[in-house]
């Protein structure tokens, strides 16, 4: 198939004219110029699929559902809007439950639906545990995880876990000795917890600046995150888990290491309303997720391309840097080899970006 287009994201910069040849879902060349009878052409530019290492739902649905319609409908309404790899989250839940759900899981990752399971959760702080259930929040064990592990049959990629809890740098230890991502996260620690993490193995920081203190004072988390290159920085950029100018302030200083995820929950692409995370009640008003309890963020209602808009539109940073956080950044961090950028040899998943009418169009 060949895809003539005005522009393009490669290796990091804005081309112009080109055409790309993809064969078998792969990238087989690009070239500049014009082709005198490309397959399709877009106007816009083409970007890279989005990749979301941490999303729970979208279209009115959860990854936690019993049917396995309801699970398709949730990957549906995030690939639909440009998500080409996605990862599949869960919240605190029984122990048995987690079991069940991660057991229903296990097949959409075999078919290639999801690119891995996310585990946010039991192992959170009661300080800091957001939209998660207090009395289902419980220690990590080695015994446990492996046991959970084994039952994802290779499905399970990322854990997220306080650092400060009893037992949790054995655990973050074992995860990245079995090749688990373990992810700071939902913590009421300090810079000695995550540095300690770190050294561990951890490598990814759940929802920056949320479910953990966002003050940069020296000793704290949030100060160590800042300055320790090793670890890959989850940002929910919808204006309202941070602020945008917060946003532009954190790529300017750690901007290579920003990763978009959508953290969405099931009102993403489905509307305002009443909803349930887990057992917990949650009001939708004006695109945002509030627990009816307490009123407390409750995951967004975000896809990755209205993330990327925002990217853009709101907090003033370039196509590039947008495609690198969107895509290229979770992907690497995710350990995804073949996606992530246009080039030779990667999956043909693209998408093309209109800057006219803010538009994001998938490209079959």
């Amino acid at each position: 198939m060949i895809i003539q287009a005005s522009g393009a994201i490669i290796d990091g910069s804005l081309l112009g004219d080109l055409w790309i040849e993809t064969s078998n879902g792969v990238i087989a060349a690009i070239n500049p110029g014009t082709h005198s009878k490309p397959d399709s052409s877009t106007d816009g530019v083409l970007i890279p699929g989005f990749v979301d290492i941490h999303c729970h739902g979208g279209g009115g649905h959860y990854f936690s559902a019993t049917a396995a319609d309801s699970i398709s409908a949730a990957i549906k309404a995030h690939k639909k809007t440009g998500t080409t790899s996605l990862v599949a989250s869960l919240v605190s839940e029984s122990i048995d439950d987690l079991k069940a759900q991660i057991q229903r899981l296990v097949p959409f990752y075999t078919r290639g639906e999801i690119v891995g399971i996310h585990l946010e959760g039991p192992y959170l702080s009661h300080a800091r545990c957001g939209a998660h259930e207090p009395s289902l929040l419980i220690d990590p064990t080695v015994a446990q995880l492996q046991e959970l592990i084994e039952l994802g049959q290779g499905a399970i990629k990322m854990i997220t876990i306080a650092p400060e809890l009893h037992g949790a740098q054995e655990a973050i230890t074992y995860l990245a000795s079995v090749g688990v991502f373990a992810a700071i996260g939902h913590t009421e620690g300090n810079h000695h917890d995550a540095s300690t993490a770190t050294d561990n193995g951890a490598s990814i920081v759940t929802h920056f600046l949320n479910a953990m203190n966002k003050e940069n004072a020296e000793g704290s988390i949030a100060n160590f995150v800042i300055n320790d290159p090793r670890l890959a920085v989850e940002l929910i950029v919808d204006g309202h888990h941070l602020s945008f100018e917060k946003v532009q302030e954190l790529f300017a200083l750690i901007g290579d290491r920003i990763l978009l995820v959508s953290d969405a929950m099931a009102a993403a692409g489905n509307g305002d309303g009443l909803y349930t995370i887990g057992a917990l009640p949650v009001e939708v008003k004006d695109g945002v997720a509030r627990l009816s309890s307490n009123q407390k963020l409750a995951g967004s209602t975000l896809t990755i391309s209205q993330a990327f808009i925002n990217l853009i539109n709101h907090c003033g940073l370039s196509l590039k840097q947008a495609v690198h956080a969107t895509s290229t950044r979770p992907a690497r961090a995710f350990g995804l080899t073949d996606r992530g950028e246009i080039a030779i040899g990667m999956r043909a998943e693209l998408l093309s970006y209109n800057s006219k009418n803010q538009s994001i169009t998938v490209i079959n």
